[in-house]
């Protein structure tokens, strides 16, 4: 098993190491001067060079690289702003503000937001998705195929204004979604979240129904399952017992690739909403052309991203002991 996390572990920081090169190379090795965004609108030669020196954009690119890996590893501290202690992405253009310290003041709304829409979409999905394998066949195996298909072609841009009319504005069941840190009101925070997780988590929702359904399905008709059968064990101790634990290995599979999708929902729905999120800052950063903010937020978010996918992996390993042998 440790053995098995090592070399994930080790996959994964190589993978990150190659997208710092290939964002960094995006972003600094393009022939737009980074230092004019910096600069701003009344810039001189004198304060572009100045900016060029203290920054090292003078510098050849590799040689950039190797400064900028430096200052994720060591902190830097030729910055007009102040001393960046490590990992420092830099400052931002639009804020002056340090790229690390945003990026944790917003974390904990994407968490918050990306953790209850996944609680919420796996209980609804594999619940329903159980459902209708236990009753496969009947008006409710059909109703539920029926309202996943339906449900899933929708979109969040699409979900979110028509809760917030219908819910919100118009029957007035809930107040306008807005963020309480869990530590200073739990009540609070997970009400003014809740109609998100609803909207976030439809779509995932709507599609792990399908999907439990169909493994619980496969699992079904296995040998080891209807062995048990034959030797007398009741229909539901075989489902829960032998076809439940072999549905969840494709699941969670599905699920790692998820996270990633689902911290891009997670983008669109804080826009739609106005919550202040990881997802929020990108859009911003682009539109400010912010380019230390937005390396920031990229690199932050495979990170985070690939430490999900370790989670997940361990968890598969944990259900699956094949998977350490592979």
């Amino acid at each position: 098993m440790l053995r098995f996390l090592f070399r994930r572990i080790l996959g994964s920081l190589v993978i990150l190491v190659l997208l710092t090169v290939v964002a960094f190379l995006l972003f600094f090795g393009m022939p737009r001067d980074p230092a004019l965004l910096m600069c701003g609108k009344t810039c001189t030669p004198d304060a572009l060079a100045n900016i060029h020196q203290t920054l090292g954009l003078d510098k050849s690119i590799p040689e950039q690289f190797w400064i900028f890996l430096q200052g994720l590893v060591m902190g830097r501290d030729t910055f007009p702003q102040g001393p960046c202690p490590a990992p420092c992405f830099g400052y931002s253009y639009h804020t002056n503000e340090a790229v690390w310290s945003t990026l944790i003041d917003r974390l904990p709304l994407t968490l918050s937001l990306a953790f209850g829409a996944t609680i919420l979409f796996l209980l609804v999905g594999l619940g329903t998705g159980l459902l209708a394998a236990w009753k496969r066949g009947t008006l409710i195996d059909k109703s539920f195929t029926a309202g996943s298909m339906v449900i899933s072609s929708m979109q969040i841009y699409f979900l979110g204004p028509l809760a917030l009319a219908l819910l919100v504005y118009q029957a007035h069941l809930f107040d306008e979604p807005k963020y309480t840190s869990i530590t200073d009101n739990p009540a609070a925070w997970f009400t003014g979240l809740l109609i998100p997780w609803a909207v976030l988590s439809t779509i995932f929702a709507a599609q792990y129904t399908r999907m439990a359904r169909s493994a619980m399905i496969e699992q079904l008709q296995e040998e080891h399952v209807r062995t048990a059968r034959a030797k007398g064990m009741s229909g539901r101790y075989v489902f829960f017992r032998y076809a439940w634990r072999g549905s969840l290995i494709p699941i969670i599979t599905i699920l790692g690739i998820d996270l990633s999708s689902l911290l891009g929902g997670a983008i669109i729905t804080e826009y739609t909403f106005g919550l202040p999120g990881l997802g929020r800052l990108a859009v911003d950063s682009v539109q400010f052309s912010d380019l230390p903010l937005l390396l920031g937020v990229m690199l932050f978010s495979a990170a985070v991203i690939l430490l999900c996918n370790i989670v997940v992996d361990a968890c598969y390993a944990l259900i699956d002991p094949r998977v350490r042998l592979s």
